[in-house]
């Protein structure tokens, strides 16, 4: 993974900003929103839909709750939840919000699903989900959408017979190196929480955060992807790829995948800021990003520029 280049870096609050970038690639991608009798149950249902989603490499999907809905803001006027998936293919997309919604919205006590993104090639929601009902489900068309009412033992499952896909971007990263796991866990989880606050995007891996960084490939043929070595504190001596310096010695990645270019773009400047607000002093001491020289997808979000958008 390739991660910085020969340019002077910039100083925020005294964390150095590297003049690197952040490459990310096209994925297809939709909105469901999960709305139940209470917003705990709504949160329960969201969280299983989208467990198990944090990389396309093992996973199918990324998946994460989005935000929290006001009731005017959802359909049916109840409490619920905003979720994004996204996958590599509309086909994988497609068969990961089936199984996830079958197991995990069908199932949970006073749930419904309506779909967040209307305009886009519709792919199944409750189309067949409805055959649970064996017979006895009834469909109504809205404003010409058609959602099915399957009875299940607490009354009915509502869902809209479809959802829109619609074109993604996923991968954006930020890399946060700090002196100590404490100070990269703050720094990450301050950059997290600005970036929950910009819309159209999410954070898939666990509370926004993964300390697994990968590169692409590995001396072992059978895998994808592999630890990456660059920014692992304990290879800093022995690893020809290292790009940490003495004291630098925790990292801690966030990858964000949102709807569009610009979404992306707005949650990585809000995080950026978020962090190297807290100072150097907070032992925040670097900020980079993973790329692979350009070669791995179409979109490159470059620090600065993302600093000087902002300015």
């Amino acid at each position: 993974m390739t991660t910085s280049t020969t340019a002077a870096p910039v100083l925020l609050n005294g964390v150095l900003v590297d003049d690197g970038f952040a490459e990310a690639f096209p994925m297809k991608g939709t909105r469901l929103l999960i709305t139940a009798h209470n917003l705990a149950w709504a949160r329960h249902a969201a969280v299983a839909a989208t467990g198990f989603a944090t990389s396309v490499i093992a996973c199918g999907c990324e998946a994460a709750i989005e935000r929290e809905l006001a009731p005017e803001e959802a359909p049916d006027g109840r409490a619920g939840v905003s979720v994004l998936i996204f996958s590599m293919s509309g086909k994988e997309l497609a068969k990961q919000v089936e199984r996830r919604v079958g197991q995990c919205v069908l199932t949970c006590p006073t749930t419904a699903v309506y779909a967040g993104i209307d305009e886009g090639e519709a792919i199944a929601l409750g189309k067949n989900l409805r055959f649970f009902g064996d017979g006895w489900q009834v469909s109504k068309v809205i404003d010409g959408r058609r959602y099915w009412r399957v009875p299940v033992m607490d009354g009915e499952f509502v869902a809209q017979e479809t959802t829109a896909v619609v074109k993604g971007v996923g991968g954006g990263n930020l890399l946060l190196v700090a002196r100590d796991v404490d100070a990269a866990l703050a720094a990450a989880e301050t950059a997290v929480a600005a970036m929950r606050a910009v819309p159209n995007v999410i954070m898939p891996f666990p509370g926004g955060v993964v300390r697994s960084g990968s590169k692409v490939g590995s001396k072992y043929k059978t895998l994808p992807a592999s630890t990456n070595d660059a920014f692992c504190p304990s290879l800093a001596g022995l690893s020809p790829r290292s790009d940490l310096a003495p004291g630098q010695d925790c990292v801690m990645e966030i990858v964000i995948d949102g709807l569009t270019e610009a979404d992306v773009a707005a949650a990585m400047r809000a995080g950026l800021h978020a962090a190297t607000a807290r100072g150097v002093d907070s032992g925040l001491l670097r900020i980079t990003a993973g790329n692979y020289g350009g070669k791995l997808g179409p979109f490159h979000f470059h620090l600065h520029k993302l600093l000087e958008a902002a300015a």
